[in-house]
């Protein structure tokens, strides 16, 4: 079957991908909005992260575990089923969020266990939603495909600060009082349910593959793709193990993923308090503003990625690359709103992201490695420097963290065969790390300041420049 079959049922799962990221994002308009609601520090604001990031951890390990003794979840329900799951229970943490912020004294604990419920229904997507987009089509270009869809997650999380902080800071936080406060997030979370319950009946009206694991011994499967379409998924390799745990790549990329979600979160999570405190942008809105090209340039990394990934022939691939560079800009220059002047630097940045690019060959772990490199000597870059050249340092990690997420995750599920699912369970699980590491920063900011805090995503940036230099290896 050819990949342009799966042109419908992709086009939908982008269209998911992009809310998810858009209220994923929301968390970091949501920190310092919290902070100064309910008179938080910096380690207390981070907790929103931890809430929302610890439920993949346990939902995961709890997933790895059933499906260890039980059997695969998903291989009983199909993919189309558990992202339905998950849609239905973000919906229910949205309107507990609703219920909550209209409260008459409404509380920041509750909160957090609101967050910990969307944690999970995302968990459930993450679980599924990523290996499908990698199955639907051949294997040679599952890194391209998932990069197009986090993709549209990243234009989601571009739109998310710019629209999150008007919404929360200024259309709902006026001088009325019952639009102040923490009702301030009520009427956002609602529309946010209506959107997700949409897409829960969307998804279930629509034909995309119920892709399971082939069945063994004579038993009746379930059709998923002809046999070059999951190629990356045969049992050749997986026949002789009895868990997904026994491919050092994975356990390798297990690590990846949580250093990876622990440095990018942390650095959005905080980026807002930077600009407050140590560069004197003030007003949350700005700020907002400022944090759009952190996650657009992840957008315009993961557009490009795509298309770099692609198999297309040099020739146009550049010229596309070079094009969806430029229009990512364009978009993320107009909707914030800023003076050309203002935003130089970032464009500056956007060359040398595309030159990258054309450097890695198109090889996913290459890509990785090269990536992870110039994080490093951007975020040494932002310690060293202060005021708006800092800023910049730090806003052009977005360009570089692109590709990382979509990368690991491919390379990390290669010839899992029938532990494909469980190896996505347990990637997942380890997006934990934006659970631990955005806490971590904030307790260091507290202690030694928010700008040399800034040093603990470096750590992050080491290890995913070895695992895509060294450490995806398949071992056989």
């Amino acid at each position: 079957m050819e990949e342009k079959s799966y042109k419908y049922p992709l086009t939908i799962l982008t269209g998911l991908f992009f809310i998810w990221g858009f209220i994923t994002c929301l968390n970091d308009m949501l920190i310092p909005y919290f902070k100064s609601v309910f008179e938080l520090s910096n380690f207390q604001a981070n907790l929103v992260q931890f809430a929302f990031f610890t439920a993949y951890f346990v939902i995961s390990l709890i997933y790895f575990l059933v499906s260890r003794h039980i059997g695969d979840p998903i291989d009983k329900v199909g993919y189309k089923n558990a992202i339905i799951a998950g849609l239905l229970t973000s919906t229910a943490a949205c309107l507990m969020f609703f219920e909550e912020a209209g409260s008459m004294d409404p509380s920041f604990p509750v909160f957090l266990c609101a967050l910990f419920l969307l944690g999970t229904g995302f968990t459930f997507l993450q679980i599924s939603a990523n290996p499908l987009v990698s199955m639907l089509g051949t294997p040679e270009t599952s890194s391209s495909r998932l990069n197009l869809s986090q993709g549209f997650n990243s234009l989601g999380t571009t739109i998310a600060p710019i629209v999150g902080s008007y919404v929360i800071f200024n259309f709902f936080n006026d001088e009325d009082p019952y639009r102040g406060g923490a009702q301030a997030v009520q009427i956002p979370y609602l529309a946010l349910a209506c959107i997700l319950l949409f897409l829960a009946v969307t998804i279930f009206l629509s034909d995309i593959p119920d892709m399971r694991n082939p069945k063994k011994d004579g038993e009746e499967g379930v059709p998923s793709a002809s046999d070059s379409s999951i190629s990356i998924y045969s049992e050749t390799v997986a026949s002789k193990k009895k868990s997904a745990l026994e491919y050092p790549h994975l356990v390798f990329g297990m690590f990846a993923i949580f250093f990876y979600v622990g440095g990018e979160v942390a650095i959005g999570s905080n980026l807002v308090t930077y600009m407050k405190e140590c560069v004197g942008i003030i007003q949350e809105f700005t700020a907002g503003r400022f944090l759009a090209f952190y996650w657009g340039g992840a957008m315009i990394g993961r557009f490009v990625g795509s298309l770099s990934m692609s198999d297309m022939d040099n020739v146009k691939k550049y010229g596309y690359m070079a094009s969806v560079t430029v229009c990512g800009f364009g978009l993320i220059f107009s909707i914030t709103g800023f003076h050309i002047e203002e935003v130089l630097p970032f464009l500056g940045y956007l060359v040398a992201n595309y030159f990258a690019f054309v450097a890695a060959k198109s090889k996913p772990s290459r890509t990785l490695g090269i990536f992870a490199m110039i994080n490093i000597a951007l975020l040494v870059a932002m310690l060293v420097f202060d005021g708006m050249l800092s800023l910049w340092c730090i806003l052009a990690v977005g360009l570089f963290n692109s590709i990382m997420f979509s990368n690991v995750f491919t390379l990390a599920i290669r010839e899992l065969g029938e532990h494909t699912a469980q190896g996505s369970s347990l990637l997942v699980m380890m997006i934990l790390g934006g659970a631990v590491i955005p806490p971590l920063q904030g307790l260091l900011a507290d202690n030694i300041g928010v700008h040399m805090a800034f040093a603990l995503p470096i750590v992050c940036y080491v290890y995913l420049m070895w695992y895509g230099f060294k450490g995806c290896t398949i071992r056989k």
